[in-house]
């Protein structure tokens, strides 16, 4: 379970946003301000900390996962297209268990 769903479930609040906020949305930042707006939203007041590290989370895992998919799984093709060094690609790709 991420963080994101974490804090909604300690919350009990869905932090999805609406099919017309998706629709809304034209780029990748769109889409996560509008994500980062409906979380922040439901929070209610709700005092919450580390928010950096679990909107990187939430946007990193699938960056990789995507990347990965679209390389063949090549990591040095990867590293190279995210403009990573290739230790780095393999530490992230540990830390978010993709490899």
């Amino acid at each position: 379970m991420n963080l994101h769903a974490i804090d909604a479930e300690v919350i009990g609040a869905s932090p999805e946003p609406s099919n017309a906020d998706i629709a809304k949305a034209k780029t990748l930042r769109d889409s996560v301000a509008i994500a980062l707006n409906a979380y922040l939203s439901s929070l209610d007041g709700q005092d919450v900390c580390d928010v950096y590290n679990m909107v990187l989370s939430e946007v990193e895992a699938p960056l990789l996962e995507e990347v990965m998919k679209y390389t063949r799984n090549n990591q040095t093709r990867a590293s190279q297209l995210l403009g990573l060094n290739r230790g780095t690609l393999r530490k992230k790709l540990k830390q978010y268990d993709l490899l």
